[in-house]
């Protein structure tokens, strides 16, 4: 057996109905629909081509006819605007298109981004005045504003009148603004999940005479890389704006694209995991306004210029995030900072811009929330960043003790914070009591969510390229995660590191790769002609010029004991370098030598004293001298990962054993001679006869042991008058016809043969346990 690293949800029953009705869909393809709750035929032909009808009308979100008359009165009066930004993916794309819809629309404006290491996230009291000195008579907020409670009564105090566009989770104060355009203080949006630039892109449209289709690359990158949910208005916006993308003439955008190395068509997948980081790597590690002149040049130089000085950004991003990854992990392994149900480690010198990822990783090591703070000793503060499990709300819990932050504010899954230093540990406390009351051990594991077991031969290369017309991918529309439970034809390690794995299935025609990028460490873990369940999602591999099914492994597992076959292996301190040596141990029936293992070894009656719990799989190291031996072995421990290193030196299977003619011939030959030298008459009744000279030592002990001769100085000869004794009474024949059937079972049967008996063994151990029962 071999368990899988996370929780596998299944979310299918098997008995769902298809959307059969659609031409040119598979039933696979149509189960999935399904699965998103898509059935009537006019839903599923909007899922699968969004088109621009599909948006909703701006003035429906509250606050956007106030709005947009007070910018066009500004453009009138030639009032100057200052749209205040973020420092994210999110908050400059939101932050380009403002600016270009307004410049569009004639407005005098420029734009504002805070720097994350002086100023924080959000409005503050500084920039504003600063704006009001520069003479802004409005601003405009996007990505942010939704808390800045005291900053909007700032505004108010400098005579600006403040426009909110933003999408974080509202708090328990709105703040007094001009307007605030939300989708969650919109009672009449049908939609509340939109990114930051998505509600740029709908101030935009609600500002411009015109759909500004131009505004759609931004508006994708920006809701793709905010992680927000693709459903609704979000797919709409992402399937139009990665069209827009792929045909855009956006200087900056092509310039950024041309230095990322990207080939071919860009995809959602090209946005989270190239351009997205590289864009929210300039805010990380520095002001951020360059990101945004790079996405508002006309100038094709300076846009390759800042595209390689956001890309050098990156890769220093990359490395610090590592360093502050690894000396975080290292401070809770080794009880520097306390591992609790939920994870608060801070240090001074920690970068916070970057860490939101570190506490991404230390959710995916340690599988619970994390918060992460880079402390400021001078002003006795902390500032970070947070994530979570999907069974912790990040946002609804930090709320209950909102009184212990200085500044708070995000989401269910990711948050922002600053703290006083001398909090930390009683925010670390209070958050752990409500994971306590809250979670439970299940909670903490991570999980897969599963919505399909597929046979090999449902699997093609128009299948898998059918299943793409469910993109873009994401939150609220995840790529489809599939189950295959098949017996791999091959595995092995690939990579220069050898470090991934590889496997194949093939089942008549069908054949299907399976990849486990860093899985290296599950090659000693599974057994040949193991059935093993696999997890992963469904892509194509093309390597020259040929294109196969491949299956991208996310999770594996063996859900029955495993045989691993090392028969008369030379090898053994490398097949069993990876065992788990804490819950195996090494099994030897008899004295003879042994090779060494990794794991304690014990003789069958030392076993009684162990744990059997603690036992998970045997090393045998040596045959037993009955087979019922090993039988009372698996019996009492019931291993679920079985070893076979036992080797055969001299044994009975190559040893032929005589059949009753060889006895009765020996036994004529002796009646007719008056004796029989063993050390001179061997040899030549081994020529003539063509037996071998260990079978005829053999016949002679059995006849001595039985009483039929007796043996003087090297001469055999019959007795008189022997007791009449059948063969089968000769303790030596028993045991070499013992030791031939053992060694048939154990050591010269095939792997199934093995495996087999080995099964039958376990069988009677369930059927005592049930009749126990």
């Amino acid at each position: 057996m071999l368990r899988s690293k996370m929780k596998w949800n299944i979310t299918y029953t098997g008995d769902e109905e298809t959307s059969s009705s659609i031409r040119g869909i598979t039933d696979l393809t149509s189960r999935l629909l399904v699965q998103r709750d898509l059935t009537d035929p006019d839903a599923i032909d909007r899922f699968l081509h969004p088109s621009v009808d599909d948006l909703h009308d701006p003035f429906l979100l509250s606050g956007m006819n106030k709005a947009v008359q007070r910018v066009r009165e500004a453009i009138e009066k030639e009032e100057r605007i200052l749209v205040f930004g973020d420092y994210d993916a999110d908050g400059v794309s939101s932050t380009t298109v403002m600016v270009e819809a307004l410049k569009e629309a004639g407005a005098l404006c420029d734009f504002y981004i805070p720097n994350r290491f002086t100023e924080g996230y959000g409005p503050n009291e500084s920039a504003f005045r600063e704006a009001a000195e520069a003479g802004f008579n409005l601003i405009i907020t996007v990505d942010n504003g939704v808390a800045a409670d005291y900053e909007a009564k700032v505004a108010k105090e400098l005579g600006i009148d403040l426009i909110i566009t933003d999408h974080h989770e509202v708090q328990e104060v709105l703040p007094e603004a001009y307007a605030i355009i939300h989708p969650k203080t919109s009672e009449n949006y049908p939609f509340k999940e939109l990114a930051g630039v998505g509600v740029a892109f709908k101030f935009a449209q609600a500002l411009l005479p015109k759909f500004p289709k131009h505004l759609l690359d931004l508006t994708a990158l920006g809701t793709v890389a905010d992680l927000v949910p693709l459903k609704d208005e979000n797919r709409a916006l992402v399937y139009l704006g990665l069209k827009a993308m792929n045909k855009t003439k956006r200087i900056g955008l092509l310039a950024l694209i041309e230095t990322c190395g990207i080939d071919g068509m860009i995809d959602e997948e090209s946005i989270g995991f190239t351009i997205g980081p590289r864009v929210n790597a300039v805010g990380r590690l520095q002001d951020a306004s360059p990101a945004v002149d790079l996405f508002l040049t006309k100038d094709m130089e300076e846009a390759r210029e800042l595209a390689e000085m956001i890309n050098e950004l990156n890769q220093e991003r990359q490395k610090i995030v590592a360093d502050i990854a690894k000396e975080a992990e290292n401070m809770l392994k080794n009880n520097e900072q306390p591992l609790g149900e939920v994870i608060v480690v801070a240090k001074a010198g920690w970068n916070p811009g970057v860490l939101g990822i570190v506490a991404s990783k230390l959710v995916r090591t340690f599988d619970r929330p994390a918060i992460v703070l880079g402390i400021d000793e001078e002003k006795q503060q902390a500032k970070g960043s947070a994530r979570s499990i999907d069974a912790f709300d990040l946002f609804s819990n930090c709320m209950e003790i909102r009184d212990q932050f200085i500044h708070f504010g995000g989401h269910a899954q990711a948050a922002g914070m600053t703290v006083d230093s001398d909090k930390i540990d009683q925010i670390r406390s209070l958050l752990c009591e409500l994971a306590k009351k809250k979670l439970t051990e299940e909670d903490y594991q991570q999980s897969l969510n599963i919505e399909m077991s597929i046979r090999l031969e449902d699997v093609s290369l128009q299948q898998i390229e059918e299943i793409s017309k469910l993109r873009p991918f994401g939150m609220g529309n995840p790529k489809p995660l599939f189950h295959v439970k098949e017996t791999p034809k091959e595995i092995r390690l690939i990579g220069s590191r050898q470090n991934h794995l590889k496997m194949q299935f093939v089942k008549e025609k069908a054949k299907l790769d399976g990849i486990g990028f860093g899985m290296g460490e599950l090659y000693h873990k599974i057994g040949s002609s193991s059935e093993v369940e696999v997890v992963g999602e469904l892509s194509i591999n093309e390597w020259n010029g040929r294109k196969n099914p491949q299956i991208m492994i996310k999770d594996l597992q063996v859900s029955h004991w495993q045989l691993f076959d090392h028969r008369g292996s030379r090898q053994l301190e490398k097949q069993l370098s990876q065992i788990d040596i804490e819950r195996t141990v090494g099994i030897k029936f008899t004295d003879n030598n042994i090779p060494d293992i990794p794991c304690s070894t014990y003789r069958p009656a030392e076993l009684t004293a162990l744990n059997k719990e603690n036992i998970d799989g045997i090393v045998l190291l040596d045959l037993p001298d009955q087979l019922s031996q090993l039988s009372e072995v698996i019996q009492e421990l019931d291993p679920q990962k079985i070893y076979a290193c036992y080797q055969v030196q001299d044994g009975a299977f190559f040893q032929a054993i005589p059949t009753r003619e060889h006895f009765k011939w020996f036994y004529g030959m002796l009646m007719k001679r008056e004796n029989f030298n063993i050390h001179t008459d061997k040899e030549l009744l081994a020529k003539k006869k063509g037996w071998s000279r260990s079978m005829i030592d053999f016949i002679s002990q059995v006849f001595f042991e039985l009483g039929f001769v007796k043996m003087e100085d090297g001469k055999i000869s019959l007795r008189s008058n022997p007791e009449q004794k059948d063969l089968s009474e000769s303790n030596l024949y028993q045991q070499r016809i013992q030791q031939l059937h053992i060694e048939q079972t154990l050591y010269y049967s095939t792997y199934k043969e093995l495996k087999d008996w080995l099964n039958l063994q376990r069988k009677t151990v369930r059927e005592e346990v049930l009749n126990g029962l």
